[in-house]
């Protein structure tokens, strides 16, 4: 593997930075195991929030958080037990409300922006980091840059929930709305084209391209689904599948890294029904936030992608009212959830529940069982989508009763095993050519560079690259000399 390039200059002046703001840089070990954390760093944690804008907060960025202590614990997840999902088959889902923002795309954002501050990429007191997304990664984006002191340009398209907006002003964060809802890809990336020619302060972070984003989740995100898997299973449990929206393709390389440990399992890709992407090289628009679509990204590792699933944004929406309503609760109840479960069904937000019913269809596409297991992420929860129950009920009326009985039958009791298909070879190499027409045709990429994403030597040597990443985070923290 090539040593990465390092511009010694602006290392040291990121150094300064850092030293100045007392900040230290997690490893990506340390994110993957909250143990390594230095006992100097949990002392300073024990009076910051959770969304705290405190450099300590980075040493947050991980599914281990325990909200009670404001320490560590063992990874947060959340079972949607059988009387919810109608199956045998057990769900489990990687809880994200637990992260600094309230979301998982924090680590994302830090798994772009950490390897460019310690190797030169990227100036954190001369130039400012530009954020592009359909959702959280921009927040995530804006958090890690108030750390820094760095301004941060999110750009994110005009649709989007209100909270967001409020959010990323109240940090200090330039916002970009661009035109359109959660699919328009296209107006951001035109955006950040225009960012790069007529402003040369700013460095584009382009989650879909950038590959420390499924870097990190390779590392992180599926070290903590197997280790939910081995916290809940049985003398005879299998690891059948891990279903993900695939958004900008880095949460779903957390399947990338179950594979190598289970590799009998199925990686599951999920979509909406109304923009059907990898299902039928579809396009429109959808209200399942921060999963993106009309595009593949370049970060997708498709050849190792089973299978695709497309789930209607109606069903998303009508879940959410059945899960959060005090009446659809009262339904839920009815039907055996104990309340406890009850209690916590506001995690998942509206992309979480989309994983939830991408889970069960291909449940029950595969005939899984009781010793099966599904694995999935609850990215985000509905404190981030008040505003839209607000919306529905506006639109809609007062939720009542009849409306959650029909919405536990039809939308969860009733999902069946339509608009999904299983992906052959020549499938996935089919879903991977659709890349050229993005990428090489509209971003700059070359068709050699197309072909090498298809090698799966290509994908083993980037993600190998953290141990690079860590030696070099470390001799970075020596050099701030905090610890």
């Amino acid at each position: 593997m090539a040593k990465l390039k390092v511009n010694s200059a602006v290392v040291k002046k990121n150094a300064a930075l850092c030293k100045k703001r007392k900040i230290v840089i997690p490893t990506f070990t340390q994110m993957k195991d909250s143990g390594r954390i230095p006992d100097k760093i949990k002392t300073a944690l024990k009076p910051v929030g959770l969304w705290d804008i405190d450099p300590v907060n980075l040493f947050r960025i991980n599914w281990h958080n325990d909200v009670k202590t404001g320490l560590f614990g063992g990874v947060n997840y959340l079972e949607i037990p059988k009387e919810i999902t109608g199956i045998e088959a057990r769900v489990i889902g990687l809880v994200g409300k637990y992260f600094p923002t309230g979301a998982h795309k924090v680590g994302a954002a830090f798994g772009c922006l950490a390897p460019r501050l310690v190797t030169g990429e990227f100036d954190a007191v001369d130039q400012k980091a530009v954020w592009p997304s359909t959702g959280n990664y921009c927040r995530g984006g804006a958090f890690d840059s108030a750390l820094l002191g760095t301004t941060a340009v999110a750009i994110l398209p005009e649709g989007m929930s209100k909270e967001r907006f409020t959010w990323l002003k109240s940090i200090g964060a330039e916002v970009i709305a661009t035109p359109g809802t959660e699919s328009n890809v296209k107006e951001i990336y035109d955006k950040c084209w225009e960012i790069k020619k007529t402003r040369k302060d700013c460095v584009v972070f382009n989650q879909f391209e950038e590959f420390g984003n499924p870097t990190w989740h390779y590392h992180v995100t599926g070290s903590a689904l197997e280790e939910a898997f081995n916290a809940i299973k049985g003398p005879k449990s299998r690891l059948a599948a891990f279903t993900s929206a695939t958004g900008s393709a880095g949460t779903i390389a957390a399947g990338d890294y179950l594979k190598k440990k289970f590799p009998g399992m199925k990686i599951t890709a999920s979509e909406a029904l109304q923009c059907p992407t990898i299902l039928m090289n579809g396009f429109g628009e959808h209200r399942i936030e921060g999963i993106g679509d009309k595009h593949i990204p370049w970060v997708h590792n498709v050849r190792n992608t089973d299978v695709v699933t497309a789930i209607d944004d109606e069903a998303c929406m009508r879940i959410v009212r059945l899960f959060n309503d005090p009446e659809g609760q009262k339904v839920l109840a009815h039907y055996g959830v104990k309340k406890e479960v009850l209690e916590q069904l506001n995690l998942l937000g509206i992309s979480g529940v989309s994983n939830m019913l991408s889970a069960i269809k291909t449940a029950k596409y595969y005939e899984l069982g009781s010793d099966d297991v599904v694995l999935t992420v609850f990215t985000d929860s509905m404190e981030l989508y008040g505003s839209r129950l607000k919306e529905l009920e506006a639109e809609h009326g007062k939720y009542t009763r009849e409306n959650a009985l029909i919405d536990m039958e039809r939308r969860l009791l009733g999902q069946t095993t339509d608009y999904m298909k299983e992906l052959n070879y020549y499938d996935r190499k089919a879903v991977h050519n659709f890349k050229y027409f993005t990428w090489v045709e509209q971003q700059g990429r070359t068709s050699e560079e197309l072909r090498k994403l298809w090698d799966p030597a290509f994908w083993d040597e980037t993600f190998a690259k953290v141990g690079e990443y860590d030696r070099l985070i470390e001799e970075f923290n020596r050099e701030v000399g905090i610890l």
